[in-house]
């Protein structure tokens, strides 16, 4: 990179952090006088800040990073069971946002079916994945995904089903919603569904035909 570009850059990263740091003042301002809540929607400073902060906080190397996982009927597979135990709380399994979780964040969880996240390259997905995004309900997912090459493969796979969502089936989300984490009240429910289903509980079957 010349002289003259890297000047640019550090320019044009400078004037974003001035941006920001007026979006902050701003922020403090307004929350010294109403207080500060996750119930509110971004404003449209915010909103217009938000995207610029998240490119800027990812390295350009990152961002040509290529996707060394192959795409495959099998991958997709372990990535929407995957998605499903892990992401969908937020996120849904359609990508959507359109959960209780996902709706009460501030920001919001995005709908990542929109070109907002898509246009993002796989490099940028992956790193979001793996170190999260400041500021908002985006957790760093590396750790939790473990050390060294399986665990970033299970990020690479769940980028290749990020870009797979604008064509989620039907029957593709039918399968996820039975890999979604229950609630106790929930397994309570499918319990007692399987027991009516089958005739009633089983113990209770039993002791009638003892007596």
């Amino acid at each position: 990179m010349s002289v003259d570009m890297r000047r640019s850059v550090s320019f044009f990263v400078g004037v974003l952090a001035a941006i920001a740091a007026i979006v902050v003042v701003g922020a403090i301002w307004v929350g010294g006088a109403r207080g500060f809540g996750a119930n509110e929607q971004p404003g449209a400073v915010e909103r217009w800040a938000m995207p610029r902060l998240r490119a800027i906080s990812i390295p350009a190397d990152a961002k040509q990073q290529p996707n060394p996982v192959a795409d495959s009927p099998l991958v997709q597979a372990e990535a929407r069971a995957h998605w499903a135990d892990h992401c969908a709380t937020c996120h849904a399994n359609n990508g959507s946002g359109d959960t209780e979780m996902g709706k009460h964040m501030y920001p919001p969880a995005p709908d990542m079916r929109l070109t907002a996240t898509q246009q993002l390259t796989d490099g940028q997905l992956f790193f979001i994945i793996q170190n999260g995004i400041r500021w908002t309900g985006m957790p760093a997912w590396g750790a939790a995904h473990g050390e060294g090459d399986h665990g970033a493969e299970d990020s690479w796979k769940l980028v290749r089903f990020i870009r797979h969502l604008p064509d989620l089936t039907p029957e593709e989300e039918q399968e996820m919603s039975e890999l979604n984490p229950k609630t106790p009240d929930e397994l309570k429910e499918e319990q007692e569904e399987k027991e009516f289903l089958g005739g009633g509980n089983s113990n209770e079957h039993a002791h009638h035909e003892h007596h």
